[in-house]
């Protein structure tokens, strides 16, 4: 596309150059041809007030020796014989015009142009006192009629030549502004289409490329979020099969002995196991969100000022005192609005299912160089364990958790290169402190929240006050 752009311009400049350059040439040339032979004409009408007066030899030798083209051997004064001249032909100068010429305007009594070598000679005729046609003739050079005319050329075409290479260079850069943002659109599409589901476009160039990039990223956002939405589900549903699967491994304790009631307990046992299976696979399930281009991400403000909004109106119904601060201005973070929802909700949630009614919490984003933190305090009694609140990998003994508490948020945190820590916060309960990298190698802080997340421990899932987180 950028190749067939810079042709068409290219052709199209040329054919606009030569549409122009060549006409004007060619009035330049007949310009200098009108200026040489009406420098003739004047200096042949010099001669004419002296031929009108005498025919003298002399007289007229001087008279032509006055001017310029006389001066020069260009002239030449052709007198037909008449008394005055002793009845003989008079000719002054050096003749370059055939006799044929002369006699030709003689006869049509009127200036004429003919062709002589190594230029061209004016014919003028002018009227003598005896009534006859003298002719007068200017020699005009070749070099004369052309004058200026090979310069005006070379100033054409290097005009031309500028703009030429000119549009040639503007239809280049037009052209990459507009193949680029195409290039990485289709980029991002493969990639989608190879399983990275973070593959993201910047939002720029021409305006059909840019609703075309803020189209494709809003298609891959929602994919993300169908892709979470049916873990969820999966997982939902499969933990929802443990009530009546306790149910029925009680009644195949109750069957006593023999090939059925061990084929039951064992058919019970496997179905346990599948289930387990589920969760842990829908929970691990880690599809590529991290953003993958510069215009990828969400606005880290926006989305909390929503999710807030969201939960305030519960928060208004068990009388808790909430505090937002830090979302006042945009915010962007490499993270897909899906992911960083689903985190923030899992944070929030646990606020309200792990602390007395009218308990107050806060949610404060802070933006730094390198890194965005966002921080969920509340002002309960805390976690009793933090170091196995922030552990992975928890098999859903355990009080029948799944797992799945922190570890969105974790994941959330780890695919920008940062981390989770827990803490005490100032409101006297527990702070969450996400660290989200704004680059792939990020500088994590240390601060006094001193449990963050272990990327190698594998283990059950921590609580608040001994239920999940």
């Amino acid at each position: 596309m950028r190749w067939a752009l810079v042709r068409v311009s290219l052709a199209v400049t040329t054919m606009v150059v030569l549409a122009f350059a060549v006409p004007l040439g060619l009035v330049i040339q007949e310009m200098a041809r009108d200026r040489a032979f009406s420098n003739a004409e004047r200096q042949a009408a010099a001669i004419g007030p002296t031929l009108s007066i005498t025919t003298d030899r002399r007289q007229l030798e001087r008279a032509v020796a006055s001017t310029q083209a006389g001066a020069a051997g260009r002239m030449a004064v052709h007198v037909p014989a008449s008394d005055e001249t002793g009845g003989q032909d008079l000719e002054i100068g050096t003749r370059r015009a055939t006799v044929r010429d002369l006699a030709t305007t003689q006869r049509i009594g009127r200036a004429s142009i003919t062709d002589v070598t190594d230029g061209s000679a004016l014919l003028q005729p002018t009227a003598l006192s005896s009534g006859k046609i003298a002719i007068v003739e200017v020699y005009v050079p070749e070099h004369e009629v052309g004058n200026g005319v090979t310069t005006a050329w070379l100033v054409l075409a290097g005009v031309g030549v500028a703009l030429v290479v000119g549009s040639v260079a503007v239809a280049d850069r037009l052209g990459v502004r507009m193949v680029r943002p195409a290039q990485r659109l289709a980029g991002a599409a493969h990639d989608l289409g190879e399983g990275q589901l973070g593959a993201r476009v910047p939002e720029e160039g021409p305006t059909e490329l840019r609703s075309a990039a803020v189209a494709f990223n809003s298609m891959a956002d929602q994919v993300v979020q169908l892709l979470a939405n049916e873990r969820e589900l999966a997982a939902d549903l499969s933990h929802r099969l443990r009530t009546p699967l306790t149910v029925l491994r009680l009644n195949a304790a109750s069957l006593g002995t023999g090939p059925a009631a061990d084929q039951t307990r064992a058919a019970v046992e496997q179905l346990e196991r599948e289930v387990d299976t589920i969760i842990r696979t829908a929970r691990e399930a880690k599809p590529q969100t991290q953003a993958t281009g510069p215009g990828a991400g969400c606005d880290v403000s926006e989305v909390v000022r929503e999710r807030m909004e969201f939960w305030s109106a519960l928060a208004e119904d068990e009388g808790r005192k909430v505090r937002l601060a830090g979302v006042d201005r945009p915010v962007r973070i490499p993270v897909a609005r899906p992911e960083l929802a689903a985190a923030l909700d899992a944070l929030l949630g646990n606020v309200f299912r792990h602390t007395p009614e009218g308990t107050a919490f806060s949610l404060d984003v802070h933006n730094g160089d390198d890194a965005v933190i966002v921080l969920v305090s509340d002002a309960g009694p805390g976690i009793a364990d933090p170091e196995a609140a922030m552990a992975r990998g928890n098999s859903g003994a355990r009080d029948g958790s799944t797992g799945l508490g922190l570890d969105i948020v974790r994941r959330v945190a780890e695919s920008t290169g940062g981390d989770v820590r827990i803490g005490h916060s100032v409101l006297g309960g527990t702070e969450v402190r996400i660290w989200i990298g704004l680059g792939r190698v990020a500088q994590r802080p240390q601060g006094r929240l001193g449990h963050r997340t272990n990327r190698r421990r594998k283990g059950g899932s921590g609580n608040r006050r001994g239920a999940e987180v």
